[in-house]
Order: structure tokens, then C-alpha cells, then sequence
């Protein structure tokens, strides 16, 4: 196996983009990250993208062909393949070109993700969402994504001391971050107040304590590891890639409170990158809903279970703080378009390492992307450093 490096990075602003088409918005991420590669549609070899629901949100399928024809890369019949793993299919998207490269198949591959929500109603939007989960033993029965993510934190904060302004903490932090993210859907600083006085949604869960409806697209190029200073000359090595499954109803689960599919993978990346949770200089986790991201700091390992309140409420999860988690801002602040989100979490990864990051940058070598599909049904974990 070979080893494998990211060479190009790209990515559309985050939000509610009604003036421009799903096929777009890939196009823009996609001529941004070739043009950060410095390499050109002619030179691809193949092609992964992340989409979870193309077909109940604009009404298309076909995506890999889709996609490659209005990127220009069906004249050289570069292969295209779609990725579906729910919230995941971004990180997974990622996972497939690695391995294709790493392989030896192919020399270089893109990886994408692009979703263009705002197309249908609230409504119709979070039923597409409630796909993700058990329609049959979940959706049938009224469990939308809010709700079931709601019975986690209900059981977390019934097993484990973490306060409701702790978790709001969470959402305040990722806000702070997405400040000074060009690309985030919020730019703008809440309070604990704002997000205690926010809409009920699920209870405990309020409105600012759930990720956004987004449209966007991020695209990122992957090589040889060998070749990569063909190309740049700040190649990011990706060190680790790996993925794990659970069961997608959250009744059959051994504990709601741990996603244990997040625990297996966290774990494998580890091992594969022969690293300790001391040589992590940032993480971005899926954050969904503020419950996700204190359970992801603890089932990724970098605390033991209870305790990521504390440490969000102490500030040692903030940019200036011993592990920054979420620097873009996270899925709550710079948006959350399920498809791409994988994706941009190399991005912001792959931003961080190269010291482009502007006013969130911190003083990372080594960083780590947290994908996640549904409940935790699909997990995948990456680690990335510096050349």
C-alpha cells in the first residue's frame, strides 16, 4: 500500500444558496480544488462523491456521471463514482479515494461532497434526514433526527454530570469559531442565554443547539504520497483512515450514550497512525447537536465519559485551549449540507496544518476529522499531518 498525501483543497461558502444550482456548487468546489493542486480536469483519474439524498432534495440521481460531466471530466472519461453513508457520505467519499490511491488503482483522485437542501420545505427536508435512521422502528413511529438525538442527551445527562449550560457552552464555542470562518453559515457570537432561550425542539435539545439546513460542496485532490511535490509544495500526509459500523436503530445499541462505532474507528486511526491522543493538535467532530460533540470527545478517547463538559466549560476545547475541537465552527456554525461535510472537515483540516486557517488558526501538525452517518450507524475517522 502506498502512502498518500492531500495536494488540493476547495470549498463554497456555506448556506442558503437560492440563486445557484446543486451541479454548480460542485463545479465551484471542484475548480477550487484543482486550481489549488494545480493540476488539471485531463489529469483525474477518478472521482468520489459524497451525496446523501440528491433524489428527494433536487429531484436527481445519477450524481457520479452528473457531476462528471459538468466538471469537464467526460472527455477523458475519468471514473465517478457516488458515496451514500448518510451524514457521512463526505468522510467516506474521502476514505474511497485514499484507498483507491493507496491501492495503487488510480494516481490521482478527487473527493467531494455536495448537497443542496433548501430546495424543498423544512418538512420534506427532515424526513429525507429521517432516512438516515430505522424508517421502519424509528421514522414509522415520529423519531425525527432532533428527537433521537434528544433521548441521547436525556440518558447522558441522567448517567453523567454535564449541566445544560455546559452544552449550550458548545454551541456558543462553535459560534466564536465560525466568526472567523469565511465560508461558515453563522458568523455570529451567541450566548448561553441565546441558546437557553432559543425554540424547544426536542427537549433537552433547543434550536441553537441543532445543526442548519446548508446547501454547499467542498472538494479535496488526493496523489502518492511520492508524488505529491510534483504538484506543492505543502502536501498534507493522510496518516490514517478508518471506518466502523453499529447497528441504525438506537434501541438496539449497548449505550445510547457512546457510540461505540465512533469508539472503533477512533481506535483503528490510532493504530494506524501509531499516535497517541497527546500527539492530536485539533479535531473536528461531528456535531450535529451539541450532545454529539461531547460525546465525541469522549468516545474518540480524548477524555473519559462524563467529563467533555467540563473540559468545553473550562475552555480546553476552544481555539486557544490545549485540544481545539471544531475550529470551522463545526456543523453548527459553519453548516452542515450532509454530503459535503466529510469533506470539509479535511478542508478545514488540511487549512489548519498548511497555516491558512486565518483568525481560527492554532498551532496544529497533526489533525483529526470525526464523520458521522445518522445516529453513529457509520463512523469514519481520519488523521492528517504535516509533510
Amino acid at each position: 500500500m502506498r502512502d498518500v498525501a492531500v495536494i488540493g483543497v476547495g470549498c463554497t461558502e456555506f448556506g442558503e444558496h437560492w440563486s445557484t444550482s446543486f451541479r454548480n456548487l460542485f463545479v465551484e468546489a471542484g475548480a477550487l480544488a484543482l486550481e489549488d493542486a494545480g493540476v488539471t480536469g485531463e489529469q483525474i483519474d477518478a472521482l468520489y462523491v459524497g451525496n446523501m439524498s440528491a433524489g428527494r432534495f433536487v429531484e436527481q440521481e445519477h450524481i457520479g456521471a452528473l457531476i462528471a460531466d459538468y466538471a469537464g471530466l467526460a472527455s477523458n472519461h475519468a471514473a465517478s463514482t457516488r458515496v451514500e453513508a448518510a451524514c457521512a457520505s463526505g468522510g467516506l467519499a474521502f476514505r474511497q479515494a485514499v484507498t483507491a490511491v493507496a491501492s495503487g488503482m488510480e494516481d490521482i483522485v478527487v473527493a467531494a461532497g455536495v448537497e443542496k437542501m433548501t430546495d424543498v420545505g423544512t418538512g420534506a427536508s427532515v424526513d429525507t434526514l429521517a432516512g438516515a435512521a430505522d424508517r421502519e422502528w424509528e421514522g414509522f413511529a415520529g423519531a425525527t433526527f432532533p428527537g433521537l438525538y434528544a433521548m441521547i442527551a436525556n440518558n447522558y445527562m441522567h448517567r453523567y454530570s454535564l449541566t445544560r449550560e455546559q452544552l449550550a457552552q458548545v454551541a456558543v464555542k462553535n459560534h466564536d469559531n465560525g466568526v472567523h470562518n469565511p465560508i461558515a453559515q453563522f458568523r455570529q457570537r451567541i450566548t448561553i442565554d441565546t441558546v437557553l432561550n432559543s425554540s424547544l425542539v426536542a427537549d433537552p435539545l433547543r434550536l441553537f443547539d441543532c445543526s442548519p439546513i446548508t446547501d454547499g460542496a467542498a472538494a479535496v485532490v488526493v496523489v502518492p504520497l511520492e508524488r505529491a511535490r510534483e504538484f506543492t509544495d505543502s502536501p498534507v500526509r493522510v496518516l490514517a483512515s478508518a471506518q466502523a459500523s453499529d447497528t441504525i436503530a438506537l434501541h438496539d445499541r449497548r449505550d445510547i450514550s457512546t457510540l461505540d462505532a465512533t469508539v472503533a474507528a477512533g481506535r483503528r486511526a490510532f493504530a494506524q497512525a501509531k499516535l497517541k491522543h497527546s500527539d492530536i493538535d485539533l479535531v473536528e467532530v461531528h456535531d450535529c447537536f451539541t450532545i454529539a460533540e461531547i460525546c465525541a470527545i469522549e468516545d474518540l478517547g480524548f477524555c473519559a465519559k462524563g467529563e467533555a463538559g467540563k473540559l468545553t466549560e473550562e475552555g480546553v476545547t476552544a481555539l486557544g485551549g490545549a485540544l481545539p475541537v471544531n475550529t470551522s465552527g463545526g456543523l453548527k456554525a459553519c453548516g452542515h449540507p450532509v454530503g459535503a461535510t466529510g469533506i470539509k472537515q479535511i478542508y478545514e483540516i488540511v487549512q489548519q496544518i498548511r497555516g491558512e486557517a486565518g483568525g481560527r488558526q492554532v498551532d496544529a501538525n497533526i489533525g483529526m476529522a470525526h464523520n458521522v452517518g445518522g445516529t453513529g450507524a457509520t463512523v469514519v475517522v481520519h488523521i492528517l499531518g504535516g509533510c
